[in-house]
């Protein structure tokens, strides 16, 4: 049998104290440990795609003996929808960490930064790859400390205040979590999330009800869905950029997929065909829609650069749950097949053009040591690269073709469309949508004004290091493929039949 996926984890989880004797020595070879771990990740983990392809199971699972007794087996598996997320992660892990090597080289104890980082690696991954919810919840955790001491430790203006309430959000929103676990396994005596799917369906409605609701507010607290985002404007932008990087391209979306995978994908087909399985998936619109409009509306006044690109993964998260809230909706088979490609592909657009955004707002600040876009301008002519990467970031988040957004919003849109035919309550959260659509092009069409266009306000402005330059390129090449063939992942994506 063979242990791919074990080897995923292992390999980071042993690389922790070599990635920090190496940093001790010298940052920068540890930051290059940090990416050859990555990239042998990205290695292993391909090797699975021709089983998900080909295979008639759609799925490549690994099972070890592990608390018998719990009946509980170590299970790792990847499938079209988990793949596609692993490896989006994995890319933006070792972006972060070449970013890194000019980024934090003037600051103190990087050993202990890329120790951190690799250590938020195995529970980055490990949430997207697991069916057992025991490890699911382990990995859950595990992002949470390492990513409060980066931010702390590395962050901006008051990194510790910025931290701690990252901290303490989201760790209420695991205590829901781990109440909606403990929950599946009374009530079905398993921890794997496909057993759980089975034995749910006898299972007392009532009881599912409420595990329904306790997995799905702890899970969109990391997603930072209005009214639980407050964190996210705080975290995101006190920051380094590298851990902006990862927390709005891959922490926030973990969220979506477990709300995806658990919620939805466990718990959700027993309350299925009642009334509150109904009310439910409209109140997830109601909220996408919320998030999108509030998001997108706070991002076109906001002078922060850092803080505008938050308000737009709020935005963002917004754009997933209504797609989420749709997935049931009327229920014909290609309906759920269209919007399931969609929101899983924006997700995974999402993570890398974020992941962009905020490594060249990295760059900038960096660069000019300030932070009010106002005080920007003009520097198209300064930093061109920083410029060009800035702007192809700017225009995928705002939807438009040919980057990566576009397309997972428009397979969204034609869901939502097939949708309104079936469920008229959808009429109006997509008349909505189409208009944060909107906003979103205006403050992505703003930002790009008042930084990179106009006379130049500051002079002597140097274009980015090469290794920042180097890993801003890597994700511009991902952002246009993914928007002019995103053919490879929507493959994957549709081998997972969701009804």
């Amino acid at each position: 049998m063979s242990n791919m996926l074990l080897l995923m984890l292992l390999l980071p989880a042993m690389g922790v104290p070599f990635v920090y004797l190496t940093g001790k020595k010298s940052a920068k070879v540890a930051a290059i440990l940090v990416a050859l771990i990555a990239l042998a990740d990205i290695a292993l983990l391909s090797t699975t795609a021709p089983i998900i392809l080909n295979d008639a199971s759609h799925k490549y699972i690994e099972s070890y003996y592990w608390i018998p007794v719990l009946g509980s087996s170590f299970t790792l598996f990847v499938d079209g929808v988990s793949f596609s997320m692993a490896i989006i992660t994995l890319v933006l892990i070792l972006v972060a960490a070449i970013f890194s090597v000019n980024y934090m080289q003037d600051k103190k104890g990087l050993a202990e930064y890329y120790a951190l980082l690799t250590l938020l690696f195995i529970g980055l991954v490990g949430v997207f790859i697991t069916s057992n919810l025991m490890v699911f919840y382990f990995c859950w955790e595990a992002m949470l400390v390492p990513a409060y001491f980066i931010i702390g430790g590395w962050g901006y203006r008051e990194p510790y205040r910025a931290a701690f309430k990252f901290f303490i959000f989201t760790h209420a929103g695991a205590i829901f979590v781990l109440l909606g676990i403990g929950a599946i396994f009374m009530a079905t005596g398993s921890l794997d999330m496909f057993q759980a799917q089975t034995a749910l369906m006898s299972a007392n409605p009532e009881l599912v009800k409420w595990i329904l609701l306790s997995l799905t507010a702890g899970f969109a607290v990391k997603m930072a869905v209005v009214p639980v985002h407050m964190w996210l404007p705080d975290a995101h932008s006190e920051a380094p950029a590298p851990m902006s990087a990862l927390l709005s391209g891959v922490i926030i979306g973990a969220g979506a997929y477990a709300i995806f995978r658990v919620s939805l994908g466990t718990v959700f087909p027993a309350i299925m065909a009642t009334d509150f399985g109904v009310q439910f998936l409209h109140c997830l619109a109601v909220f996408g829609v919320i998030s999108a409009l509030f998001g997108s509306l706070i991002a076109l006044v906001e002078n922060d650069i850092k803080r505008l690109i938050a308000y737009s993964s709020i935005a963002h998260m917004g754009y997933v749950l209504f797609g989420l809230s749709l997935l049931f909706s009327g229920k014909p088979p290609q309906l759920v097949q269209v919007v399931m490609a969609g929101t899983v592909l924006h997700l995974v657009n999402h993570a890398v053009s974020k992941g962009l955004f905020f490594l060249s707002a990295g760059a900038i600040m960096k660069q000019l040591e300030i932070r009010d876009i106002r005080e920007m301008g003009g520097l198209a002519g300064q930093m061109p690269i920083t410029a060009t990467s800035s702007t192809v970031a700017a225009l995928s988040i705002a939807g438009v073709p040919p980057f990566a957004c576009f397309i997972s919003e428009f397979l969204i849109f034609v869901g939502a469309f097939q949708a309104i035919s079936k469920d008229g309550f959808y009429l109006l959260p997509t008349a909505l949508m189409l208009i944060a659509t909107v906003l979103s092009l205006a403050y992505a069409l703003r930002y790009i004004g008042h930084v990179f266009l106009g006379p130049a306000k500051l002079k002597d402005v140097k274009e980015s290091p090469f290794f920042m330059k180097f890993a801003m390129l890597i994700l511009v090449v991902f952002v246009i493929i993914l928007g002019v063939w995103p053919a490879f992942f929507l493959d994957l994506i549709n081998t997972l039949r969701f009804v």
